[in-house]
């Protein structure tokens, strides 16, 4: 599944200062899988910080191409400053898609359940979440932690497992973002 709305999330004007061609760059954060990526900007375009800018396969207005994929070490600071702030809004923006996680999420082994890979959700948690779920989805995150005793922030929970997936770690299963790719090789998407 490809990104089609990207927000901005550290917009360098001249480029890199490594950079030897000085051409603006904007490092963003996908909305629908988290992915990060570096856009180089149309000609005459400023991008600003949380700017929600189109990069999907249409004709873009902000957007000239998506440079590529990048990985989570590679974020400026402003970006990894602004990361977090971005996936708790696009989390609560995006609240019946997260909820329907804890309605269907399943077991990936024998011994473990996807639930369980959420930071603060352990064995106890997973069990009383699938136990309400049979009772009746829930339809919010309120609904949730108001049947679920004890049940960390949900929002905050979500954010804290995307931020593991990005940053890699030795991280196994990748529940809301895509996996690192796998080879080396730049790529440039058009």
């Amino acid at each position: 599944m490809k990104e089609e709305q990207a927000i901005v999330l550290d917009y360098l004007s001249r480029g890199y200062s490594s950079s030897y061609t000085g051409e603006p760059i904007a490092q963003a954060v996908g909305t629908t899988r988290f992915t990060l990526l570096e856009l180089v900007p149309r000609d005459g375009v400023f991008l600003s910080l949380r700017q929600q800018v189109y990069i999907g396969p249409d004709e873009r207005k902000e957007v000239k191409f998506i440079k590529g994929r990048l990985e989570y070490a590679k974020l400026t600071n402003a970006a990894r400053n602004e990361l977090p702030l971005v996936i708790e809004e696009t989390i609560t923006a995006n609240e019946a898609k997260y909820v329907e996680f804890f309605n269907k999420a399943g077991p990936i082994s024998i011994r473990k359940h996807s639930l369980e890979l959420l930071p603060s959700v352990g064995k106890k948690h997973m069990e009383a979440i699938v136990d309400e779920r049979e009772r009746k989805p829930f339809d919010s995150f309120k609904n949730l932690t108001e049947r679920v005793n004890l049940m960390p922030n949900p929002v905050r929970v979500i954010q804290e497992r995307v931020l593991e997936e990005l940053q890699g770690n030795g991280i196994k299963y990748y529940i809301f973002t895509a996996p690192p790719k796998r080879d080396d090789a730049p790529r440039r998407y058009r």
